[in-house]
């Protein structure tokens, strides 16, 4: 489960970087959106089976950013096809820097598991 958390995440942080400088409103665009929405909505799911850090019963305060992401990434979704792009863009941008980026640094720390995962370490 670890691994495919790290590989799902690892893969959304590229494909959420390309997202950031796609041209938006396109077909590719959309296609790498959904993409990307399922790979952040796996890598939240499997979080919830990783609990090497246990501080809240069996889990960690970086779980709630698991329910964080769940819950937005219904909320972009439903903007987009409401036609609020603004909050769309702004959601998803929560979502790449807070719960990817800020989580990814957070779990790649020297002992944690996804750091010997991906460093081999």
């Amino acid at each position: 489960m670890i691994t495919l958390h790290a590989l799902a995440a690892l893969t959304a942080l590229f494909i959420g970087i390309a997202q950031l400088w796609l041209k938006k409103g396109t077909r590719l665009h959309r296609v790498a959106g959904y993409v990307w929405v399922v790979l952040l909505g796996s890598v939240a799911l499997s979080s919830f089976w990783i609990r090497d850090l246990r501080l809240i019963g069996p889990f960690s305060p970086i779980h709630l950013l698991s329910v964080y992401t769940l819950v937005n990434l219904v909320l972009a979704i439903r903007a987009a096809h409401r036609g609020d792009i603004d909050k769309h863009a702004k959601t998803m941008k929560s979502i790449f820097w807070l719960a990817l980026v800020g989580a990814g640094l957070f779990t790649l720390l020297p002992g944690r598991i996804t750091h010997q995962v991906v460093f081999g370490q």
